[in-house]
């Protein structure tokens, strides 16, 4: 996200230093920064976190509107059906689908028209995983609800496309992935590209739907998954 291009806002729920050292790159180039605390399990604590987010825009970026909405809180977790509690399903549809419903739709105002609106889902959409029910289900509903919105607004040129990772390495899930080399080579093998994604090979996606060159393409699921389970 520390693109040189654009001022940035970011959100971050515990991990305060990696957010100010993301802030420190993006003001190393010239372009301003800020960021701001948000526990997408709390969906009690929207309305305070919008209210945070317009004094910020003005104190930090002399604005009262932005451009550009990445959804990307997440939280993972391997759960066998059989398993799964309410609770676990109810934590699951807050932090991945409830929250970004109605987080999105309290920003709108804020929004500039010809803005862009990302919306994270998995490449677990498409194909099955053991213990990804809950996971799945609630990917599955923000792309239906991506597109739905994407209909809704167009009028107004905002586009709204969801991007689905496939396996990144990263602290995701317990670093499931980082922390497993056996697992790492049997997802690695089963992907067109030989090996699991990095953080970096998302985030030039998204930077392409936050451009002008992606103006005409709204309402569609951009798989960046390296190709796997093809």
């Amino acid at each position: 996200m520390a693109d040189a291009g654009h001022d940035v806002l970011i959100t971050y729920n515990s991990q305060r230093e990696s957010a100010d050292e993301v802030v420190n790159q993006i003001r190393s180039r010239g372009r301003k920064a800020a960021a701001l605390q948000f526990d997408a399990s709390d969906f009690n604590s929207i309305h305070d976190f919008v209210t945070a987010v317009g004094k910020s825009l003005e104190s930090s970026f002399a604005s009262s509107t932005f451009d550009f909405l990445v959804n990307n809180a997440g939280m993972g977790a391997t759960i066998p059906f059989m398993q799964a509690t309410e609770e676990q399903f109810d934590q699951f549809m807050n932090v991945h689908f409830k929250t970004v419903f109605f987080l999105t739709q309290r920003l709108l105002p804020k929004m500039n028209d010809g803005g862009r609106i990302i919306n994270l889902s998995s490449g677990t959409t498409r194909f099955a995983m053991p213990g990804y029910a809950i996971y799945s289900s609630m990917k599955g509903a923000i792309e239906v609800f991506t597109r739905n919105l994407a209909k809704e607004i167009g009028a107004r040129g905002i586009t709204v496309n969801v991007v689905a990772p496939g396996p990144i390495e990263t602290d995701f899930n317990n670093a499931l992935i980082r922390s497993n080399p056996d697992r790492k080579k049997i997802l690695s093998a089963n992907t067109a590209l030989g090996r699991v994604g990095e953080a970096e090979d998302i985030g030039g996606v998204v930077v392409f739907l936050c451009s002008e060159d992606a103006r005409w393409i709204t309402g569609q699921r951009i798989e960046v998954s390296g190709g796997i389970n093809l």
